[in-house]
C-alpha cells in the first residue's frame, strides 16, 4: 500500500465499488486476514497502515481488467 495513510475510508470506498462490479467475489488478503474487497467495513478491519503488503484475489478469471484497476488504485495511493 503506498497510500500515505493507508487504506482508511475514501481508498476503502473506491475498492468496495469497484470490487463490487464483479462477476464473483472479490477478496483482499493481509497476513492470515482474509475480506470481501466489496465491503467497505471489512477492508477497514484489515488496518493496512503505510507499506503493508496485501493480495488480491478474485473468483472469475474473466475479471482480469477489474483486477488490475484495483491493483492500480493500492499500488499508486490512490492519488493521495
Amino acid at each position: 500500500m503506498a497510500n500515505p495513510l493507508g487504506i482508511h475510508a475514501r481508498p476503502a470506498a473506491m475498492i468496495a465499488k469497484l470490487a463490487s462490479t464483479s462477476g464473483g467475489r472479490v477478496w483482499i488478503i493481509k497476513e492470515d486476514e482474509k475480506v470481501d474487497a466489496g465491503s467497505i467495513i471489512d477492508i477497514l478491519t484489515l488496518g493496512c497502515s503505510k507499506g503493508t503488503e496485501v493480495t488480491l484475489h478474485m473468483e472469475s478469471q474473466a475479471d482480469e481488467k477489474l483486477f488490475m484497476e484495483i491493483a492500480v488504485l493500492i499500488e499508486q495511493g490512490i492519488e493521495e
